[in-house]
């Protein structure tokens, strides 16, 4: 019996996208039908535009092609991560609808996989997309690896398009995340890793799904998963900021009582002072929350996803 690759992409308005992506999913997957059968499974998440309807007609025409139809539109985290755990194949490749994860590297991912890698990761070395974004994700990948003491190094510029052996798919499913930052978990796992550079091409139909939010989102997991320095840094800044909040106050009081009359107390130095205090009080809750927040979605245990509807799954 042949071995079997499932093939996972998440879809939220993609319908200028999602016929193109199977075909070129279809066309690279029979250079390797004589080795491999495979399952394309697209999660559709929430779509209002004609993604479902654009699915469902692909998936009656091939039997590779299986949707998941969410109930609702549960997010760039949870859903994709749903689909990879509903993978049966030998291994599961992950890669994002919107074609900037090129279907022509799943070759080089299967190539990899067969040399014993159980781990393939996509690795952006350019992009098309805008200079500033890459810049600043090259620089957030830097800060995490700075900053993390899981142990575990974070590969750079990598988004989790890449290759799973069912190995590591199993290991993911006993951990039962709810919310699982899954580019920082597979390093976490120790796992052996192979690298596949590409240049991320620039979204030539639809509109991007990554907003400001979506982006901070995955920076806060990432930091709030791998490293406990911010907190550190928090409570140590706190130290400090008390320590010459009190020197200068007792040299304040010091030049007060010998220059009483030459000494006067303005009113701006103290409100800078408010301020400058009441912003780093703020700045320290919103790291305390943050944390907080990631305890309280783990306490929670929602389901990553739940289900509307099945398409082809009994083929």
């Amino acid at each position: 019996m042949k071995k079997k690759i499932s093939i996972v992409s998440s879809a939220h308005n993609e319908a200028d996208n999602i016929e193109l992506l199977c075909e070129q999913v279809k066309e690279v997957m029979s250079g390797w039908a004589e080795q491999y059968d495979y399952e394309h499974i697209i999660l559709d998440n929430a779509s209002t535009d004609e993604t479902l309807s654009k699915l469902r007609k692909i998936a009656a025409k091939d039997k590779h092609v299986k949707v998941i139809v969410n109930a609702r539109n549960f997010g760039h985290i949870r859903s994709p991560y749903y689909g990879m755990m509903q993978g049966k194949g030998n291994a599961v490749i992950y890669m994002a609808s919107d074609l900037q994860d090129p279907p022509e590297l799943i070759s080089e991912f299967i190539k990899k996989w067969q040399e014993g890698y159980p781990v393939v990761l996509a690795q952006k070395v350019c992009s098309k997309e805008s200079k500033l974004f890459f810049c600043v994700r090259k620089f957030y990948y830097w800060l995490l690896n700075l900053v993390n003491d899981s142990g575990a190094e974070l590969v750079p510029n990598c988004t989790g398009f890449g290759l799973f052996d069912k190995e590591v798919i199993e290991q993911m499913r006993r951990l039962e995340d709810p919310y699982p930052y899954v580019r920082g978990l597979v390093c976490e796992l120790g796992y052996a890793k192979a690298l596949v550079p590409f240049a991320q091409p620039k979204r030539k139909r639809g509109f991007t799904k990554n907003n400001f939010y979506t982006l901070y989102d995955n920076a806060m997991i990432g930091f709030t998963n791998h490293s406990k320095v911010p907190l550190r840094l928090a409570a140590l800044g706190g130290f400090v900021l008390s320590a010459i909040s009190f020197l200068l106050g007792c040299i304040y009081l010091v030049l007060k009582l010998l220059f009483w009359d030459h000494f006067p107390m303005g009113t701006a130095p103290i409100l800078l002072a408010v301020l400058f205090f009441t912003s780093v009080q703020l700045l320290f809750l919103g790291i305390l929350g943050e944390y907080i927040g990631a305890i309280l979605t783990q306490i929670l245990k929602r389901p990553l996803v739940i289900e509307k509807e099945r398409i082809n799954f009994d083929k």
